[in-house]
């Protein structure tokens, strides 16, 4: 048994992407070449919902704060861009919208082979934003 878990876990270790870039602009660089084009339009559609955000990267990721607090962080892997941080509220009330991707405890995967949909993005942060200001 303790062996079946730690293979789990190697395995687990083996799949998380590691990442040498110091800035936003050297992770993106560092991603697929067909992504780069979504992932800057991703980040400007961030940046559009939530201005006073800062961007920077965090466990391995672009991450976004408001007020020293975590709003969202997107990750590139090789099959899709994900969305990490949208929350359980959210997934459940639009559950609907988010049918066609792949989700698990606050994290959304839109597949990288076809347009990000960025209106839901945008939603995704402007809830974590009215998240965070009933926290305050």
């Amino acid at each position: 048994m303790a062996t079946k878990v730690a293979e789990k876990t190697a395995a687990k270790r083996a799949s998380v992407k590691k990442t040498t870039a110091k800035t936003v602009d050297q992770y993106i660089a560092g991603t697929p070449k067909e992504q780069h084009a979504a992932l800057e339009k991703l980040r400007r559609t961030i940046k559009a919902a939530a201005p006073k955000a800062t961007e920077g990267l965090s466990y391995g990721m672009v991450g976004y704060k408001l007020n020293g607090k975590y709003l969202v962080y997107v990750g590139s892997w090789k099959t899709h861009i994900a969305v990490y941080g949208s929350g359980g509220r959210f997934i459940d009330t639009h559950a609907a919208e988010l049918k066609p991707y792949v989700q698990s405890k606050g994290t959304i995967q839109f597949p990288a082979d076809r347009p990000l949909p960025y209106a839901l993005v945008t939603k995704i942060v402007k809830a974590r934003l009215a998240e965070l200001r009933t926290r305050d």
